[in-house]
């Protein structure tokens, strides 16, 4: 199948209208939280809060999600305002003496967690960016480039962060260089950083070099420090929605590079092996987990249809008919969206379930918790939005 131009403006239409129209509003204004800054994002079907707790990935990332509406849809002041209580609140309350940053905080700002890792400060970078794009503010500005220089310095020094496991079977993970790409784009389009180009160079190409296996057809989620594939229950497991997530950043890189042939094809290659390991041929959506050789996984929500998987292959699909023009991207697209649609949105109160058991039915009603919250659909729908328009105007 092919998409018309006037298919092409219906799909913006919908995802434009699903954004401002169900989405955001589910979120705010409920969730900004005046008496102690930032927000309350632990909400059931209905909205109802579930716990006032706030993991501090969420904040960063709904402080962003403020921002880039501020920037890119329309300048409301209440979601400049909305933006700045996030970006007060991470601040004020998300960042411990050592300089690292935690991961679940008390409504009030109060540390609960830490993890070894530095995705929290990734979030970071890109709320603050947007946030100093939008405000003007440049002190934010600066915050995001002194933590971006952070992530670089945990993402490449061995030893910085504490391990999470022993050095008896080394390994590394696509999510490093995956979540860098995406926050050096996302910090070169708000505010600039002259490290940025060189940098998604260098994780986009250890991305192609370690993790993309042409010969078995697959991305692995994580690999040996050499590349090869670790023949252990982890090592062999796939994360389809995640290298999908990794094969879209690609092809936006692409589009940034004049449509870079290179780039389009190695995006549409991490597409195409993880469809076939990740579509659901016998219920529909994208598998959670997969092992490489088809062995049993050790999770048990291995074959869960979680929302953001399908979030990320609504946009990983969508760009690739764009930029290529190939009618099974279209196809692919279509599948993905109707089922996500049909299955996720909860059509009485907005937004989207986040867990499904693998025959579609609901495993749970909650849309806010410590991994869910305002960021990879209101991202999704924002990102077709703004793509859609670009090739609709062509």
């Amino acid at each position: 199948m092919n998409y018309s131009i006037a298919d092409l403006q219906a799909l913006h239409d919908f995802y434009s209208n699903q954004l401002l129209k169900d989405t955001v509003p589910f979120w705010f204004p409920r969730s900004y939280d005046y008496e102690h800054g930032g927000f309350l994002l632990m909400r059931d079907a209905d909205g109802s809060l579930i716990d006032d707790d706030k993991a501090v990935w969420i904040q960063g990332r709904a402080t962003w999600l403020l921002a880039t509406l501020y920037n890119t849809v329309e300048k409301k002041q209440e979601w400049l305002e909305g933006a700045r209580l996030g970006y007060d609140f991470l601040n004020k309350h998300c960042f411990d003496e050592d300089g690292q940053m935690f991961f679940h905080v008390t409504r009030q700002g109060s540390p609960l967690r830490k993890r070894r890792y530095f995705f929290s400060e990734t979030f970071y970078v890109i709320a603050a960016a947007a946030y100093a794009k939008a405000s003007g503010d440049e002190t934010a500005a600066e915050k995001a480039r002194l933590v971006f220089g952070k992530c670089i310095r945990y993402a490449t020094t061995p030893g910085l962060l504490q391990p999470k496991f022993t050095s008896v079977r080394p390994s590394k993970g696509i999510g490093v260089p995956m979540i860098m790409i995406n926050t050096a784009q996302q910090l070169r389009e708000t505010i600039g950083d002259s490290r940025c180009d060189e940098w998604i160079k260098k994780w986009i190409n250890e991305i192609e070099t370690d993790f993309v296996k042409d010969d078995i057809r697959t991305v692995m989620e994580q690999v040996a420090p050499d590349g090869s594939i670790i023949n252990h229950i982890d090592g062999r497991t796939l994360n389809p929605g995640h290298a999908i997530e990794g094969a879209w950043f690609i092809l936006h890189e692409a589009k940034h590079r004049n449509n870079d042939k290179h780039l389009i094809n190695l995006g549409c290659r991490m597409l195409d092996y993880m469809w076939e390991h990740g579509w659901d041929k016998e219920h529909g959506g994208i598998l959670y987990f997969r092992d490489v050789y088809g062995k049993p996984v050790q999770e048990y929500w291995q074959d869960m249809k979680f929302w953001w998987p399908h979030n990320e292959t609504i946009i990983a699909t969508l760009l690739s008919y764009l930029v290529t023009g190939n009618e099974k991207y279209a196809a692919w697209h279509k599948q993905v969206h109707e089922y996500a649609y049909k299955h996720f949105h909860d059509t009485k109160n907005g937004e989207w379930f986040g867990y499904l058991h693998r025959n579609g039915s609901l495993a749970q009603t909650a849309k806010g918790n410590l991994f869910k919250g305002p960021f990879h659909l209101p991202r999704q729908e924002w990102y077709c939005m703004q793509v859609l328009n670009q090739y609709i105007k062509q």
